[in-house]
């Protein structure tokens, strides 16, 4: 009787074989298996039989044997694999907690790394909306890939999908790492993610008889997620950024015709075809935005600047692995080594040394990190062999750790090798916004030698191709489709195409090294996808960047050899690359002997080598003089925001059921980036003086608002007074503003405000002035405008002392400025700890006030103290003090280092006139600083709501500019604001406007009409087509008008202005509100 063997089960039991044996079918079924066998011989035979019959060699049957074997294999094996994934996935809790005996390597992310989260409750979300997801991936192919794919090629016109199924295998979290630590305006996440899915889809092109599918997917990789930038407003969140800091690892289980990928040889390459596709979308340096609200630049958001250049020194290695042996391995012999290094997709092979187990290759390279922490180096070393070239080992390095310490020299041993290391010697470049130092840094790179012909660079370029407009069509009047090649000396780079449009948007970023900015230059062609036809181009000479603020242009480019109307607009940035002085590019030394380097098994401690046991104990540089603080600490500005008073508002306080009118008491609340101030409560009155001043720290964000809202105190609940909100972009633009503002959702009632976004300055003869001033000002809320701001970065300690137990300390550092105290993150256990945070203060009289940090263990021992009186960093060049001090209260040798950058608030109201030098004191010359009154605000001989009709009727706000690459000039019409009401609906206005002299009025232009509404915005732009000088001999002659039927009784005309445009900078452009003057129609 014929057996069968047990065949195992994945849950580790096993499956009993079937009881019925063939000759137990019933005769149909039995006649219809012997044939089938019958069937199945004859088919392995026939190969055999035609090779003979047509006289072919033995060979091919062996070959074609040995390609079915394999394709066989490889097939058994994705398909175990991805079992035994999905097994792992479902059964983790008793692999993690039942098997201790596996390996490490083997367990889930929070079980290797603590500070990696697990995530239960977000996978039974996945899991509960799996389903769901599966509907709509299944609409998303049939409905919008299927009919794009047909479009795309004549031979797929027959595609369709005739299976799509995902499974119930759901998506799977295996672990969360938040990074906290940098930057404070984002949240950074690490998602590590495992897919193993039984998935199925099924394709068919009904033309060619072809079915094609996909039945098993394995996907594993670590997913970085950025919720940026933060807003104050629903949803927190401007955008969410996504992306593979490495590749994700893939296997595909192939079925139908697609089962020819598993042939070996051929799975390698489909797989990495396919991790090609998700790389350029989804792997460093390409990203996935998704905005969650309008006006954002996604741009920079999706193309960000590189965050740094490490410059890598591969110098020699050591005692590597001999591979070529002699007779079977009796005689040892050499190596031809050489190395491989890989920073996400940038990618650089050494030249090979013969016969050498202590090579020495001296070669540099340059890598740009778009991300730190996450992104590494990684080296290979290889034997140079004729046929497959042997391993030799291989390194790690986190390059956040490159970036903190600026230069790490180091010897690093290789891994999974009996022995071996390699000298390294990498070296950090920040990013300049400026090019002060351009020339220091090409003199510095003159010194530097390496084997690599390439020399260092002194910058980076970053180039974001946008857009291009009205490109020249194609023969027979067709539409082109487009791509851009961008060369710079020998690197030339392209864009993706646009199919079939003269207006495309490629949205595209690159990066190149700069030798010498003022030496090379940018050739930009546009061409058709055949790369025949040209459809413009463009040559700008870098050095022309070196005259822009901060390095960037950002603008419409005229292409030529193309249409009149063709341009292209770039933004274009240049950084130049500094190397801190306190890392001055040294001749690395040779390797330090075992025995004097304290090498060890492990590698040497922490303390001495910051990359862990891969070094090998070389001493590290010496400490920084100077701190390196991120390129935007310090740029933060201040608002002051003086609530002056209000008229008209709503009476709230009414008696006898309303027949009896009362009045208000009128108090306000101010939010602005996340804080909120309140006023005092002024009783019974209608038209409030309030006359406080509130000043506040902000980033410029896109976006940000600042809400005013009043209400009447009352007893049990406060009522509503009217509220509007103002956008902080609009605030810095104009730099200062004295206007008066209507109420939003009440009938009546508006509020005057002096806002002012103040200049910081580092001229320490202003502050006299701006001190006076200050003095000469009183306020009902007792407040004291600020003098300055301070700006205090802590990056390090040094030597301090240990704990009581003789364990080092957890150190933390809390700064203190008047009051006002902030508390850095408590540092792992070390003696010389690290923060790299920022913090800012608000200074009232800096002469007089002292900062103090104190340094503790967890908020408990005291390891010493600072104290840093504000005159001392007056007397610092550029009010920067930046170096290491002395702690009191701790060891002699205990330091800190910091940086503390004193920032003056000018103001436009301290109108000064300076005293001329050597004047004297005579009274005539003193400065005439001017003190706001409030006595003209006494309402009470006033009506409730006074309107001159023969003056300010609102405010417009304009930008009129004259751009030298179109020759044209452009007026931009942003919004109004205090506009006056036409009727009990208030207006439904509209700009329109003419450029005198124009008789045929040709150039008169109008906007939208917006609907009920007294403060519009427009946005709309328009072009004229002048020369410089005739722009300047125009006058601009502009109308707010009320959109009115032809029968109604309401007022069209609501203001007026009138400008000539010689008193304006037309090459600079202007952006400004102007005061309308009120009309008769």
């Amino acid at each position: 009787m014929p057996t069968t063997d047990a065949e195992p089960d994945m849950n580790g039991g096993t499956t009993a074989a079937d009881p019925a044996s063939p000759n137990q079918l019933p005769p149909g079924e039995r006649a219809v298996s012997v044939l089938w066998s019958f069937g199945k011989c004859l088919a392995a035979l026939l190969p055999v039989y035609l090779a003979g019959y047509y006289g072919f060699s033995i060979s091919i049957v062996l070959l074609g044997l040995m390609i079915y074997m394999g394709w066989k294999h490889t097939r058994l094996e994705k398909a175990m694999r991805i079992k035994s994934a999905m097994y792992l996935l479902e059964n983790e809790r008793e692999f993690t907690t039942e098997r201790v005996f596996r390996t490490k390597r083997d367990l889930p992310s929070w079980v290797n790394f603590p500070d990696v989260e697990k995530a239960e409750w977000l996978n039974k979300i996945l899991q509960q909306a799996w389903p769901f997801i599966g509907q709509y991936l299944e609409k998303l192919l049939v409905e919008t890939i299927a009919p794009a794919i047909r479009i795309s090629n004549a031979h797929l016109q027959t595609l369709s999908f005739t299976k799509i199924n995902i499974g119930d295998k759901a998506l799977k979290v295996v672990g969360v790492k938040a990074h906290t630590e940098q930057d404070k305006k984002q949240v950074m996440l690490d998602l590590y993610l495992s897919y193993a899915g039984d998935v199925e889809v099924n394709v068919e092109i009904k033309k060619y008889f072809c079915k094609a599918g996909v039945k098993g997917i394995q996907l594993h990789g670590k997913l970085r997620v950025i919720l940026e930038p933060l807003i104050g407003d629903v949803p927190l969140v401007g955008a969410i950024t996504m992306f593979f800091i490495r590749r994700p690892k893939l296997d595909i289980n192939w079925t139908g015709l697609t089962n020819l990928l598993d042939i070996p040889g051929l799975n390698a390459m489909s797989d990495t075809m396919i991790m090609d596709a998700i790389a350029s979308h989804l792997v460093l340096p390409n990203r996935l935005t998704v905005p969650l609200v309008a006006d954002l630049h996604i741009a920079q958001l999706r193309s960000p600047l590189p965050r740094g250049v490490v410059r890598i020194h591969l110098l020699e290695a050591e005692d590597l692995t001999a591979k070529d042996t002699v007779i079977k391995g009796l005689i040892d012999g050499k190596s031809d080594p050489y190395a491989v290094l890989r920073v996400g997709t940038q990618v650089f092979t050494s030249h090979h040394v013969d016969n050498n187990l202590n090579p020495q290759w001296r070669e540099m390279y340059e890598v740009i990190v778009h991300e730190v922490p996450g992104q590494e180096l990684e080296v290979e070393v290889f034997d140079k062999d004729p046929d497959q070239d042997d391993f030799l080992g291989r390194i790690k390095v986190d390059l956040d750790i490159v970036k903190k310490a600026r230069v790490v020299d180091d010897w690093f041993n290789l891994k999974d090798v009996p022995s071996g290391s390699v000298h390294l010697r990498l070296e950090w470049l920040s990013l300049l916004p400026s090019a002060d130092r351009l020339s220091e840094v090409i003199q510095k790179n003159q010194n530097l030698t390496s084997k690599t012909g390439d020399p260092p660079s002194a910058a980076i370029l970053a180039i974001y191709l946008d857009q291009a407009y009205e490109l020249p069509m194609r023969k027979g009047n067709k539409d082109p489709s487009p791509m851009v090649q961008i060369s710079i000396q020998d690197t030339t780079k392209e864009s993706k195409t646009c199919y079939g449009t003269n207006h495309p948007v490629w949205e595209d970023a690159f990066t190149f090294f700069i030798q010498d900015p003022r030496k090379q230059d940018i050739d930009i062609q546009v061409k058709d996808d055949d790369r025949a036809l040209s459809l413009g181009s463009l040559a700008i000479p870098v050095n022309r960047i070196l005259n822009n603020p901060e390095l960037t242009m950002d603008q419409w480019f005229q292409l030529e050899n193309s249409g009149l109307a063709s341009r292209i607009y770039l933004k274009i940035v240049l950084r130049v690359l500094w190397l801190s002085d306190d890392a001055t590019p040294t001749t690395p030394s040779s390797r330090p002997s075992s025995s004097g380097s304290g090498l060890s098994q492990g590698g040497i401690t922490s303390e001495m080598n910051p990359l862990g046991s891969g070094g090998l104990g070389k001493p590290q540089p010496g400490r920084p003089q100077q701190t390196t603080p991120d390129t935007e600490f310090a740029t933060e500005g201040v608002l002051r925001i003086h609530l002056v008073e209000a008229q008209n508002l709503i009476a709230k306080d009414n008696f006898m059921g309303g027949m009896v009118k009362g009045k208000s008491d009128p108090y306000v609340k101010i939010r602005v980036g996340g804080i909120t101030f309140r006023s005092h409560t002024i009783k019974e009155n209608l038209n409030p003086i309030w006359n406080e001043l509130y000043e506040v720290i902000l980033t410029q964000l896109p976006g940000q608002e600042i809400q005013f809202d009043l209400f009447d105190k009352d007893i049990d609940q406060d009522d509503f007074l009217g509220r509007f909100k103002l956008n902080l972009r609009d605030i810095i633009s104009s730099q200062f503003n004295d206007t008066w503002y209507n109420l939003n959702d009440v009938k009546s009632g508006r509020v005057h405000l002096v806002l002012e976004w103040l200049p910081r300055v580092s001229d320490l003869q202003r502050l006299e002035q701006v001190l006076l001033y200050q003095s000469q000002q009183s306020y009902q809320n007792k407040a004291v405008p600020s003098a300055g701001v301070l700006f205090v970065y802590v990056e390090r300690a040094h030597g301090l002392t240990l704990k009581k137990n003789g364990k080092e300390p957890k150190v933390g550092a809390e700064i203190i400025l008047k009051g006002i105290s902030y508390k850095t993150k408590v540092c792992e256990r070390s003696t010389s700890p690290r923060w790299d945070e920022a913090f800012h203060f608000l200074v009232r009289e800096p002469r007089d006030e002292i900062l103090t940090v104190k340094l503790s263990h967890s908020w408990g021992q005291a390891l010493g103290s600072l104290t840093l009186p504000l005159k001392e960093v007056l007397a610092e060049p550029d009010l920067v003090l930046d170096r290491w001090l002395n702690l009191d209260g701790a060891l002699p040798e205990s330091q800190i280092l910091l940086r503390a950058t004193l920032k003056i608030l000018d103001t436009q109201q301290a109108v000064c006139h300076k005293v001329p030098a050597g004047a004297g004191s005579d009274a005539t010359d003193e400065e005439v600083i001017p003190k706001w009154d409030p006595s003209h605000l006494d309402l009470r001989r006033r009506s409730a709501f006074p309107i001159d009709n023969g003056s300010m009727a609102g405010q417009v706000k304009l930008t009129i500019g004259y751009s030298t690459e179109e020759s044209r000039l452009f007026i931009t019409v942003h919004s109004c604001r205090g506009l006056g009401a036409c009727s009990k609906d208030g207006a439904d206005p509209y700009v329109s406007f003419i450029l005198l002299p124009d008789k045929k009025a040709t150039t008169k232009r109008k906007t939208a009409t917006k609907k009920r509404d007294l403060n519009p915005e427009f946005n709309e732009r328009f072009d004229f087509d002048f020369s410089l000088e005739e722009s300047s001999q125009r006058k601009l002659d502009l109308s707010v008008k009320n959109s009115v039927s032809f029968m109604s009784r309401e007022r069209e005309l609501i203001g007026k202005l009138q400008l000539d445009l010689d008193q304006i900078d037309l090459k600079a452009g202007v952006t400004q509100w102007y005061n309308l003057v009120a009309g008769t129609n």
